[in-house]
């Protein structure tokens, strides 16, 4: 089902984890800062609504989406880290540079999540507008970050 049907901030919550004890990374791209802030900030207010202490979810910036797999695996690597959420936008323009981007940054992130056997979210919007981006960090469609926040809690049921 695409985003155009289903609201991104509606989930289904039986079965949670307890996350009381649990840390967060969240690592944020800073292109599109007006989109991924509100990402940010649906990821965050998440966490906290289903249980993560404030002081158990650790932020970084990224400059951009492609960075995010480094970024995500700085923290993936420490033992204190349970999940990771990473948070970008890469809009389609007119050249091809978010397929590239987008393909890296998924290959990427499932690599760091694979080697280090923890979950690590792709929270990336791929939109083809900056209308789009809005109305999927926070508008229409909810936000993406809620969504990306609500599936780094139940991955971590698995381990």
């Amino acid at each position: 089902m695409s985003s155009a049907d289903k609201n991104l901030s509606v989930f289904s919550t039986d079965g949670l984890p307890d996350i009381s004890q649990a840390t967060f990374a969240i690592v944020v791209a800073e292109w599109n800062h007006e989109i991924t802030e509100k990402l940010f900030e649906g990821a965050h207010a998440t966490l906290i609504r289903y249980g993560a202490k404030p002081e158990n979810i650790i932020r970084a910036n990224v400059p951009g989406s492609y960075e995010l797999s480094f970024g995500a695996q700085v923290f993936a690597r420490k033992i204190e880290v349970d999940a990771v959420i990473a948070l970008g936008c890469v809009i389609q323009g007119e050249t091809k540079h978010n397929d590239y981007i987008n393909h890296a940054v998924a290959h990427g992130l499932t690599q760091v999540s694979l080697t280090y056997h923890k979950p690590v979210i792709f929270g990336v919007l791929t939109p083809n507008s900056q209308e789009q981006a809005l109305d999927r960090a926070g508008g229409k469609h909810g936000n993406k970050g809620d969504e990306a926040a609500m599936t780094a809690i139940k991955m971590l049921s698995l381990v």
